[in-house]
């Protein structure tokens, strides 16, 4: 055999060994991480994502260009009542169609019902309906851990923006493809709306609202453009994101000690009721959303109002007695009846020691957030994952075998 055909042999060689290398680094970042525990590995550093980085940043360079417009009285009254009109039945196809409707189906809804909440949700921005709940119901799941998209252990800026700008953990990627999203795979309006999302959200999100204040209320586009998407995208999706920063990281947990996310009455004010976040990840499956539907929380009248009409039916609640029974279980002494007085009293703030300051939160310290593969509920009370602790011991020794075998290709 000559020699060029010996290099040829050799090449051919090192080349399937790559690829044998590379298929166990892919065979290894799909499994599991932990047999037992899913937490924070504080030592996982995230991979900035440039591009991202750079459009969200020059999204709120716009979104403050817009502002300023607003403020200096660049457009019209007209166009600001309807700025905050589109801002507002954006929010509730947010806080009414995608996170209590179609991610917790804490009511059933009609044709029509589901109709107009997705073109609702469309014209918030906040991607497709199946991605945004498939998101949130992975949150649920795996709330404040490396398996959550939004890990508020990371730090606020992390949970409220950066994990957007960042490359997703290998757990939120594993974990994500366990998340039962077959309710969502049958309804042909949401697959449509997936299929065709970006043409939707440029047609109902930044066209319409865009188009109506320069043909009705005489406004230059450039000025309509700025105020009506630009500013109402950017006040809305950092609306949003508050849900998934200070909902977690600022109040109190009257109803469960071990769950991080707080009763905000902040957050509640700025998202139309999502604010009362202990009680809701501790009875996710209630339309309310809280324990009342009279304190700060209109996305609760707007189900009630829509039940009324004929458009929502079914609206699911956690009955008082399971809720008093959580609260004198596993709450943390904060509640407003139920409580104590030296737990109402552990609380501090910047500023004015009231539970509408954004800082406002308990002294108690917070729950290291440790959970079992099973998860936490998304649907209802017994909605854990069932999963088989000798199957994922098995997976986690496959894990160990692959990056063993991988070092031994390598060397």
């Amino acid at each position: 055999m000559s020699t060029l055909e010996n290099n040829v042999n050799d090449m051919e060689e090192v080349q399937d060994k790559n690829k044998e290398v590379q298929d166990k680094n892919k065979e290894v970042q799909t499994m599991p991480l932990t047999a037992k525990n899913i937490g924070t590995d504080y030592s996982y550093k995230h991979q900035l994502v440039w591009p991202n980085a750079i459009g969200f940043l020059t999204i709120h360079l716009l979104g403050l260009w817009g502002l300023k417009v607003l403020l200096t009285g660049g457009v019209g009254i007209k166009t600001i009542l309807w700025t905050f009109f589109v801002m507002y039945i954006a929010a509730e196809g947010i806080t009414t169609g995608a996170h209590r409707y179609f991610t917790h189906r804490t009511f059933k809804a009609t044709p029509l019902c589901r109709a107009i909440l997705l073109t609702l949700q469309t014209l918030a921005g906040q991607n497709s309906m199946f991605v945004w709940c498939r998101d949130h119901r992975l949150h649920h799941r795996y709330s404040d851990t490396d398996g959550d998209p939004h890990n508020c252990k990371r730090g606020f800026f992390f949970c409220h923006i950066g994990w957007l700008m960042h490359k997703k953990h290998p757990l939120v990627l594993e974990l994500g493809r366990k998340i039962d999203m077959s309710d969502m795979q049958a309804d042909w309006m949401v697959m449509f709306q997936k299929k065709y999302y970006l043409y939707l959200y440029f047609s109902l999100s930044v066209f319409i609202p865009t188009l109506i204040p320069v043909r009705y209320f005489g406004e230059h586009w450039l000025d309509s453009l700025l105020v009506c998407y630009f500013f109402r995208y950017v006040f809305s999706l950092n609306g949003t994101w508050l849900v998934n920063s200070a909902a977690h990281l600022y109040g109190t947990r009257p109803y469960d000690q071990n769950l991080q996310p707080v009763e905000s009455w902040f957050v509640s004010f700025m998202t139309l009721g999502e604010g009362w976040h202990n009680y809701h990840h501790a009875f996710p499956w209630d339309y309310k959303a809280a324990e009342l539907s009279t304190l700060i929380n209109h996305s609760a009248t707007f189900i009630q109002f829509l039940e009324k009409i004929g458009l929502a039916y079914d609206l699911k609640t956690a009955s008082p007695e399971v809720v008093a029974n959580r609260i004198i279980r596993t709450g943390d002494g904060s509640h407003y009846k139920l409580g104590n007085e030296e737990a109402r009293a552990a609380v501090t703030a910047w500023g004015p020691l009231h539970p509408l300051n954004p800082t406002y939160t308990t002294t108690l310290k917070p729950p290291d957030a440790t959970l079992k593969p099973d998860g936490l509920t998304i649907f209802h009370e017994d909605d854990v994952l069932k999963t088989n602790e000798s199957n994922t011991s098995k997976t986690i020794d496959a894990a160990r075998n692959a990056k063993h075998q991988i070092k031994l290709l390598s060397s």
